[in-house]
């Protein structure tokens, strides 16, 4: 028995018997017992229905390979070389990287239910319970050099923003590589994070492992163990299809990679102005040790934020710094 197994009978959000599971799965009633005590021990809120079962706090949609495949356009459904959807991985990003070693990659994309080591910037843990999020990687081979892909996490967010936006939700995009949404209270907070990670030679060939997460259910058991105000799509959008969004942003990052190396970021850079979610307001400037205050501005073609310190322009350009709104 695998907790894949377990979580898609529990799916349904139904209520189901420690003896009807167990029959299922072939196993004892104490088995599945220890399975939805591991669960619990995961974020995974369970209800449990005196003398009848269990069932989910929060009915979940598996990953279904054939549901995301049917729901690409037939332009991206030719770009895509590959689709894997994992039960669990330590990292989807480790998993592309792996696939690049191999001599595969390009073009391929990873979705996974539960990521054990998964990362975000800066090696901070991205933790989200079994199937309760959307957490893909998507592998791309560029010809020209890094400094080609100047950009690129923003012109990601933009796609992602795109996505969600056909759900009637606005998200904010936050410099470099956050996309915001208004969480319970109303205030904007970090809804997905895109990470990228690089190799290959500054002037010539190189690999990227796009990895993004976003958090469509968030138990508050989990929301009370992180640092920062977090928000989850279904609470603003219950009826999303988490299959037809997993395509919908597959395709819409596949499209903008297969152009992205020939036209810049430079194409996007509107689109991600329209959506800065701090544009014009105090922000912090975290930067190692050293953090100012500023006023921040827009991105340039290459990606940079303008920000204003003490009425002097300044650009930050990737790297280790953060932008933070001040209160």
């Amino acid at each position: 028995m695998t907790i894949g197994n377990l979580m898609r009978l529990l799916s349904d959000g139904e209520v189901h018997s420690g003896e009807a599971l167990g029959e299922a799965l072939g196993v004892s009633r104490a088995a599945v017992w220890k399975q939805l005590k591991k669960l619990e021990a995961m974020g995974v809120a369970l209800v449990a229905v005196k003398g009848r079962g269990y069932r989910l706090a929060q009915p979940l949609e598996p990953l279904d390979h054939r549901r995301v495949v049917a729901g690409l356009p037939a332009e991206a459904r030719h770009l895509l070389a590959r689709l894997f959807v994992e039960d669990q991985l330590p990292s989807s990003n480790e998993y592309l990287r792996a696939r690049f070693e191999q001599g595969a990659g390009h073009g391929e994309v990873c979705l996974v239910e539960l990521q054990t080591a998964g990362r975000g910037r800066r090696g901070r843990v991205w933790s989200t319970p079994w199937g309760q999020s959307l957490m893909l990687s998507l592998g791309w081979r560029f010809d020209a050099g890094v400094a080609s892909l100047e950009g690129l996490s923003l012109a990601v967010g933009v796609v992602v923003a795109e996505a969600l936006e056909r759900y009637g939700v606005t998200p904010g995009l936050k410099w470099p590589n956050d996309i915001l949404l208004a969480d319970q209270s109303g205030e904007l907070a970090k809804l997905a994070g895109i990470l990228i990670e690089v190799t290959g030679d500054a002037a010539g060939p190189c690999e990227a492992v796009i990895g993004m997460g976003m958090n469509l259910f968030l138990p508050q058991s989990l929301r009370d163990t992180i640092d920062q105000p977090v928000a989850a799509l279904l609470e603003a959008v219950p009826e999303v299809s988490r299959n037809q969004l997993a395509a919908e942003v597959i395709a819409g990052l596949v499209l903008m990679l297969s152009e992205f190396e020939e036209r810049g970021f430079g194409v996007w850079r509107d689109a991600w102005n329209a959506r800065h979610a701090y544009k014009g307001l105090n922000v912090r400037v975290i930067q190692g040790a050293r953090e100012s205050e500023a006023v921040a501005g827009d991105v340039d073609d290459s990606g940079n934020l303008w920000v204003s310190e003490n009425g002097q322009p300044r650009r930050l350009s990737g790297g280790e710094i953060s932008v933070r709104r001040r209160l």
